[in-house]
């Protein structure tokens, strides 16, 4: 046993807490209000057992980081197939699975949670979620669950929150916590902090007003809500009326024009998007749930909504006990580009301007820049260099038509990053599109989409993909690499100074951390467009992912979910493998530029 796995004392203390918060949740089919405190210390202290992943981002901080350090640079070449298991649904495979003890818990598109062996793959129970009326942008994807208490919460593209015993599968309850009927859905995994199941609702390509909400977990009772859009008594959606980005790029905005069609528009907030579709991260010391707001409603015509349009396309932290507003961040206001900020926030602790280490959150942008800020106040500290192609950024798009780089799909799409503590860097997904904006005129009729002008790749054999690591203390490029595709899916660092990754052309790779070198790569049975994640059970470490393709890239479709780890004697399953030491094929997967 290596050791990164903890020692005896240190299991057997978890091992209670697990069973202790099993057990209260199953008191009568709800969890006490005097045992909430022992389900956060047990949530608490899955998150600092390394050989647990027991939510979205591992732990509060998104950061995709493990400490554990059993593969690692010298041995990652030798990684095996352990086991892998179909799921039998294959549309557009986004999930990042949990692993709370012995089990796995992986979603699925249209909404089914499995409980699988995580030794093993053996499936345990499946839950399949009755599906509503559903109107979605991007294909019918979940991207994860959350533990909490002897249960595990999924929200629903219907727009349901459910909580499954995690027992048998059973459902102990439901909430319809947005309305499917009017555009809503949910496609992001919940974040469970202090009792509370926080979600958020997308739909912003449909005209509706988003919101961030927090669910009881004992009982699905609603306790918060947080409107994305504010009213006029809230203080409106009009904002500064900004001329630039908050580093001073221009905007080619008419503020004149726009204010004098503010009165005639003046209800269009009403329908101004603001959908919250990837998982918060929480900062428990300062009481701050940190989010990303997306893009506006309509995306492309900016004319019937003028104004910044607040709080669209900004970083967010909030009151975790009450959702009230601490403070914002907006990284393109009045956008008609769908740059939107959809990757997830990281909490990171970097060096300022003046070489204090402070704390932070930092999140990779559609507009091909990492964006940093100060975790206290919201102002930035820097911005990193672009990692993307940038070219015309910023032009207003016509009914002709303008090209612009990065389109609306990347810089970095939904695909959370990484990050690593031991280099300081963060791992990006990349997308380089040679976009062609056009006007479009339409009229909001709900559910139907509200776009008002369409984008496209103007040159598509000349887009491609891209892995980038950025050091967070300087905002520089540390390493860059290359695919002839789009990159979506996510990343996720080790201890062991490897990252891992996937792309379009179902590969799956090891990367070394630091010098952005192949290590070892995997061919899949589908497109490997999906966050990866790791764990140990019995002192043996295994890497995890979905490989069932994406339809927003197009990439190859399936329904699997692979598991690997090192060899034990007699194990050996060499079904897809290629060899790390294939430098030609090596090659042709990621390109230095």
């Amino acid at each position: 046993m290596t050791s990164t796995s903890g020692s005896l004392p240190r299991f057997a203390a978890l091992a209670a807490a697990l069973v202790m918060a099993t057990a209260c949740a199953r008191s009568e089919g709800a969890v006490p209000e005097s045992h909430r405190a022992g389900h956060d210390a047990a949530l608490r202290a899955l998150m600092n057992d390394p050989g647990q992943w027991p939510s979205y981002g591992r732990d509060y901080s998104n950061q995709r980081y493990s400490p554990l350090t059993q593969v690692n640079t010298g041995n990652a070449a030798q990684l095996e197939l352990a086991w892998h298991f179909k799921t039998g649904v294959a549309k557009s495979f986004e999930n990042s699975p949990l692993i709370v003890g012995r089990t796995m818990y992986v979603t699925t598109p249209m909404n089914h949670l499995i409980a699988l062996d995580a030794v093993t793959g053996a499936k345990k129970w499946e839950y399949v979620h009755p599906l509503g009326t559903t109107t979605v942008c991007c294909g019918p994807v979940n991207r994860g669950a959350a533990y909490y208490g002897g249960r595990v919460y999924m929200a629903t593209l219907d727009g349901q929150l459910v909580a499954i015993d995690t027992a048998n599968g059973h459902r102990a309850w439901a909430v319809q916590a947005v309305d499917n009927k009017k555009g809503y859905s949910i496609t992001m995994a919940p974040v469970i902090v202090n009792g509370k199941v926080i979600v958020g609702a997308s739909g912003a390509e449909y005209g509706i007003r988003g919101r961030v909400q927090a669910y009881d977990a004992n009982d699905g009772a609603r306790l918060w809500r947080w409107y994305t859009i504010p009213s006029p008594e809230e203080g409106g959606w009009w904002g500064h009326w900004s001329t630039t980005d908050p580093f001073g790029t221009p905007l080619n905005r008419d503020i004149a024009q726009e204010k004098r069609d503010s009165a005639q528009y003046a209800d269009a907030w009403k329908r101004g998007g603001g959908s919250v579709w990837q998982t918060p991260a929480v900062d428990i010391a300062r009481g701050l749930l940190v989010l990303t707001v997306n893009n506006p409603s309509p995306d492309v015509d900016g004319v019937v909504r003028p104004g910044d349009n607040l709080y669209t396309d900004c970083i967010v932290a909030l009151d975790i006990e009450t959702g009230k507003l601490r403070w914002y961040f907006q990284q393109v206001p009045h956008d008609t580009w769908d740059y939107d900020p959809i990757s997830p926030p990281v909490l990171v602790d970097v060096k300022d301007a003046s070489g204090r280490m402070v704390a932070a959150v930092a999140e990779a942008g559609k507009t091909g820049w990492v964006y940093v800020l100060d975790r206290e106040t919201g102002k930035p500290i820097r911005r990193s260099d672009a990692f993307v192609e940038q070219k015309d950024m910023f032009t207003r798009a016509t009914r002709q038509g303008v090209r612009v780089m990065p389109g609306g799909n990347g810089g970095s799409e939904w695909s959370p990053t990484a990050y690593s503590p031991q280099t300081g860097y963060m791992y990006i997904l990349g997308l380089n599109e040679h976009d062609m904006y056009k006007l479009r005129p339409e009229k909001y009729a709900a559910p139907a989409s509200y776009l008002t002008g369409v984008w496209y790749s103007a040159e598509p054999k000349k887009d491609y993909g891209s892995f980038t690591a950025v050091d967070l203390n300087t905002g520089h490029i540390a390493w860059q690499d290359t695919v002839p595709h789009q990159m979506v899916g996510g990343a996720m660092a080790t201890a062991g100074g490897v990252v891992f990754v996937g792309t379009k052309d179902r590969r799956f790779l090891a990367i070394d951390a630091r010098t952005g070198r192949i290590l070892w790569t995997y061919a899949a049975p589908a497109g490997v467009n999906a966050p990866p994640v790791t764990y140990m059970i019995d002192g043996r470490q295994y890497v995890a992912v979905a490989a069932g393709g994406n339809l927003q890239i197009n990439a190859p479709r399936g329904d699997e979910v692979l598991v690997f780890a090192l060899p034990v004697a007699g194990s050996r399953d060499t079904s897809f493998a290629v060899p790390a030491s294939a430098g030609s094929a090596a090659a042709a997967i990621l390109s230095r530029r």
